[in-house]
């Protein structure tokens, strides 16, 4: 095997080419290679990132599990010190690919089973029918067994891996708590209640070593309000997950770890978090069938909800209020307890209670009394069956109509889907009702009648005397059932002890006394009538119980206070020797640690003298600089802790900010070992004197046992004899009376067989008949077997017959198509050749336009050279050569201006003084008495314009030399080129002038406005303007411009 690059980069490029040619397994394992070596510790996070990201990826699409593990284990040693968000990046990475990976599984599977029904509209056939009986259909099950669920485990590995690496490190808290959500929702959704179990463990653990840990760098501090608001919203998740799934007893535990983290919250929960809190807790009672805490469950979750839900309907107070009263009367007054005459573990049941009650947030156990108390508080508003049900059990006395008016309103709870299941206990306290106020009634009553008082509630045979005998079981009850005379007695002994009634406790108000309760109650009554008596007649004996209270309490104080300084110096005592002894202890835990630190400091140094020694000298100072870091924020932290406890310390904020965090944890331990201690010790006093109560118990009850001993052996020895007895003459007349069968029986033993052979004869011959009768049905379903073929083979050959015609059609329609294709297809060749024809005669027109344009811009240019030679004669030719002007200069009337969108009209009017003279530039107006000037320069604008789509078509055909004063002949003034009159006052055109003062002397000729002028023609005009300038110039400034 080649050498393993050491750069992540290197070896990252070589798996990419060994996926490239499938060899995905090497690529994978030279990846997993390079990450659990000690060369990936001295790599950086950026080149590591992209190479752990692969790693997964590959890791997932084998469905290796235990490599993705290892490798995101180590990364986790290498990042969480230095980048925390790429390891976050990393696991969410392996999720997404494994939830990914798991549907397409899932889909596939799905896809598979619809693939495997041929006919969606097939019956079943008899062979179906007969297969059905003898085998189940598992295509689907071994399917899943095959695709899905090897993914499915893969998923749920992935999960509890993520949660593992995630777990006890504050800066990952927030992605361990969205990881635990969709682990539950995968629970849920899949119905996975072993894994559900196992992921319920894995969380409670974690939390317990969170909250061992938490002193740690960068662990959970359950402290802090936000983390622990985080885990009670898992908590809760969990716990609405484990009623979805009816796992009750994760759900109980689920919510003692809701409260064990609410009882370590700073700040309370929101209502709506315990209002959920207590319906999920009233549910997990009812269905443990603790009607009592489930009552006092939903009591306080109706009472959250009518004092936050504002905004609450009539209807929904009262649903709540009609649900919370009748699951306080559903409440049983029959105890759950030992029979009578045996003792009951007082002590278990109280402590079983106080835990529970724990749970609600309560301090004593919730009683039957309270709670319907507590249900019928103003803005309960109960519903009317649930009020009557409550008057009847609890105000009224009906033992003869009790269970007849309860049944009308226990249908109507049957009715309802919210209440039903209090149908059965309510039914119970109705039973219990009515023998308790039987038994203030009747000394005796028949059985029978007994029953008919209970046939509203269509009770099995014997259900009665079984709830008779439970409840004498369990001491309510004080009957006895005389089956000889039918009847029912209760017992009404004066002088029965209290504690053999237990049930008279449970008596409501509305009841009248038994004579045995006022037998026991006659010496109290009188002893509160006396004392009432002479508290109101003899001061002397109120002064003398006041002067008595008065003694006892000085006598209490004193002692007191002498038993409290001899507790302080005992505790002060044991505390020194405690100090001492841990003191010791501390010490050689300290030397201990220091050699281990010492022998971990020598490891690290070896393995990083391999090493090149600048990057071992940047390594260690930021190791360093993050352990003062570390170290001061957990002195500061422990600091902070030791104030918040309370501890008492003798030493100033000054001092306690000097100490190390070893001296600090010392300080912190001393104070948690001196309240456990304290604890252990008053824990030994109660042993103790529980200890001294139990032995009085036991040493008063042992002659009692030894007598009970020797009655109970007379009395067996009695027994055992009269039963012997009994069972000897019992046994010898069973003898005796089986004799006399035997004979009786001999004498009939011909006549039974004869008997027996003629019935085998006779369903002989009808089991022969049962045969050919079931032989010819089965050639009748032989014969109609073969029709149905026959007639199924004849329907196959019509049905190729049909499909044979239509193809036949589809081929003639196909054929017909084709041509109609080609018809269209020569149609529009020729709309294309038409087209094509017209688009030469149009470049031809174009072209003859074109052509005539190029004459018309020749002649312009001829008669513009002319023009300009006539100009330069008369310049050179002096006053004398003055002359009308040509057709070519009044060509120079009408000038086009690009960019400025009108014409600018410039005529020349020659005075009597000649051309020479510059007042004889004026402007032109209809009036002007130079008629001839105007209208040549109005003749010679209408020839110089171009037309725009000719100037669009041909740059050369439309172009016209720009405009522009030619010399100093003539004045320059705007109007429009149009068939029309120009105006009578023109306006100048600024914009006109500011570009004839920016060009100077570069102006065209007038006689080329609007046209393009070629360059030639243009240097040969500013060759001749430049001679003129000097005229132009004055002719400007008087024409106003």
């Amino acid at each position: 095997m080649a050498p393993i690059p050491q750069r992540p980069e290197n070896v990252l490029k070589r798996a990419e080419e060994l996926v490239s040619v499938g060899q995905s397994s090497a690529a994978l394992n030279s990846l997993h290679d390079l990450i659990v070596s000690k060369r990936s510790k001295s790599a950086s996070i950026a080149s590591l990132e992209p190479f752990m990201l692969r790693l997964v990826e590959l890791a997932v699409e084998q469905r290796k599990g235990k490599v993705a593990k290892e490798g995101l284990y180590q990364y986790k040693n290498i990042a969480q010190n230095t980048s925390i968000e790429t390891l976050v990046t990393v696991v969410t990475r392996f999720l997404d690919l494994a939830e990914s990976k798991f549907r397409e599984a899932r889909d596939k599977a799905e896809q598979i089973n619809l693939d495997t029904i041929d006919d969606l509209e097939a019956t079943e056939t008899p062979e179906s029918i007969l297969l059905s009986t003898v085998s189940s259909d598992e295509a689907k099950d071994r399917t899943d067994r095959a695709i899905v669920t090897p993914w499915l485990r893969f998923l749920w590995e992935a999960y509890r891996t993520v949660l593992d690496i995630l777990r006890n490190n504050g800066r990952l808290e927030m992605t361990y708590q969205r990881v635990s959500l969709k682990a539950l929702d995968f629970c849920q959704n899949h119905g996975r209640r072993t894994e559900f179990r196992r992921l319920c463990d894995l969380l409670r653990n974690h939390l317990q070593t969170a909250a061992k840990y938490q002193s740690q760098p960068h662990g959970i501090n359950l402290n802090d309000p936000d983390t622990l608001q985080r885990h009670l919203d898992t908590r809760f998740a969990q716990l609405n997950t484990a009623v979805a799934m009816e796992l009750w007893q994760e759900a109980f535990r689920s919510v003692e770890d809701i409260h064990n983290l609410l009882t370590i919250a700073k700040r309370p929960p929101k209502p709506s978090t315990m209002a959920n809190y207590y319906e999920k807790l009233s549910k997990i009672f009812l269905v443990s069938g603790n009607y009592l805490f489930h009552a006092a469950a939903f009591n306080r979750y109706a009472t959250i909800v009518r004092l936050q839900n504002k905004n609450a309907t009539d209807e929904e107070l009262e649903k709540l209020g009609s649900l919370a009263l009748l699951s306080a009367l559903a409440i049983p007054t029959m105890r759950e307890g030992n029979p009578r005459g045996v003792a009951m573990d007082l002590d278990e049941q109280r402590n079983k209670n106080v835990r529970l009650a724990a749970l609600l947030n309560m301090s004593t156990p919730p009683t039957r009394a309270g709670l319907l108390r507590e249900a019928l508080v103003k803005g309960a508003r109960p519903i009317a069956f649930a009020r009557e049900i409550h008057a009847i059990f609890e105000t009224q006395f009906l033992p003869l109509d009790l269970c007849t008016k309860v049944q009308p309103l226990l249908a109507q709870v049957a009715s309802r889907e919210v209440t039903k299941h209090y149908v059965e206990p309510l039914q119970q306290v109705a039973m219990t009702k009515l023998f308790q106020q039987l038994s203030r009634v009747y000394e005796t009553v028949s059985f029978d009648y007994v029953v008919s008082l209970t046939s509203a509630f269509d009770l099995p045979n014997g259900a009665v005397e079984k709830f008779i005998m439970l409840g004498c079981k369990r001491g309510e009850f004080a009957m006895r059932i005389d089956h000889a005379n039918n009847a029912i007695t209760f017992d009404s002994d004066v002088l029965e002890p209290a504690n053999e009634r237990a049930s008279d406790r449970q008596v409501s108000h509305g009841l009248q006394a038994t004579p045995a309760e006022l037998v026991r109650s006659q010496l109290t009554r009188l002893a509160r009538c006396l004392y009432s008596t002479l508290s109101h007649v003899d001061p002397a004996f109120c002064e003398e119980r006041a002067a008595l209270k008065k003694a006892a309490i000085s006598r209490s104080i004193a002692n007191a206070e002498r038993e409290h300084e001899e507790t302080v110096a005992r505790a002060q005592i044991i505390e020194r020797r405690k100090e001492l002894a841990n003191t010791v202890r501390q010490k050689r835990e300290q030397e201990e640690a220091a050699k281990r630190a010492l022998q971990q400091q020598r490891e690290v140094e070896a393995e990083n003298k391999r090493q090149a020694e600048d990057a071992r000298r940047r390594e260690l100072d930021r190791i360093k600089r993050e352990q003062d870091k570390i170290k001061a924020d957990e002195s500061k932290r422990l600091v902070e802790e030791l104030k918040a406890s309370g501890t008492n310390l003798e030493l100033d904020d000054a001092e306690l900010e000097q100490l190390d965090t070893a001296k600090l944890r010392a300080l912190q331990l001393e104070a948690l070992e001196k309240s456990t201690r304290d604890i252990n010790e008053r824990m030994r006093i109660t042993a103790k004197r529980i200890d001294h109560l139990e032995r009085a118990f036991r040493r008063a009850e042992i002659p009692m046992i030894e007598q009970s001993a020797k009655d109970q052996a007379l009395e067996d020895r009695a027994n055992f004899t009269a039963q012997r007895e009994a069972s000897r003459a019992l046994a010898k007349q069973k003898h005796e009376d089986d004799l006399v069968l035997k004979q009786r029986m001999v004498r009939v033993l011909p006549d039974y067989a004869a008997y027996r052979e003629r019935l085998v004869d006779r369903r002989g011959e009808a089991f022969k008949e049962k045969r050919e009768r079931a032989m010819a049905k089965l050639e009748q379903e032989k014969e109609k077997r073969r029709e149905q073929f026959r007639q199924r083979q004849q329907e196959e050959e019509e049905q190729r017959a049909r499909e044979e015609e239509a193809r036949a059609r589809e081929e003639e329609e196909r054929e017909a198509r084709e041509a109609r294709a080609a018809e269209e297809a020569e149609l529009k060749r020729q709309q294309d050749a038409e087209r094509q024809q017209k688009l030469e005669e149009a470049r031809r027109q174009r072209e003859q336009e074109r052509q005539k344009l190029d004459e018309q811009a020749q002649r312009q240019r001829e008669r513009e050279q002319a023009a300009e030679a006539k100009l330069r004669a008369r310049r050179e030719g002096g006053p004398g050569a003055s002359a009308p002007p040509s057709s070519g200069a009044r060509a120079s009337a009408g000038v086009y201006r690009p960019g400025q969108g009108k014409w600018s009209s410039q005529r020349v009017a020659s005075s009597q003084g000649g051309a020479g003279n510059g007042d004889a530039y004026r402007r032109d107006s209809p009036a002007s008495g130079a008629s001839g000037a105007g209208m040549g320069s109005r003749q010679a604008s209408r020839e110089a314009y171009t037309p725009p789509y000719q100037r669009q078509g041909s740059r050369e055909a439309s172009s016209s030399a720009a405009a522009g004063g030619a010399g100093g002949f003539g004045s320059r003034q705007p109007s429009r080129s149009t068939p029309s009159a120009a105006p009578s006052s023109p306006r100048p055109d600024p914009d006109a002038t500011n570009n004839n003062q920016q060009q100077g002397q570069q102006t065209p000729a007038a006689g080329t406005a609007g046209k393009y002028v070629p360059r030639h023609l243009r240097q040969q005009q500013q060759q001749g303007g430049g001679a003129a300038g000097g005229s132009s110039e004055p002719s400007r400034r008087s024409s106003g411009w």
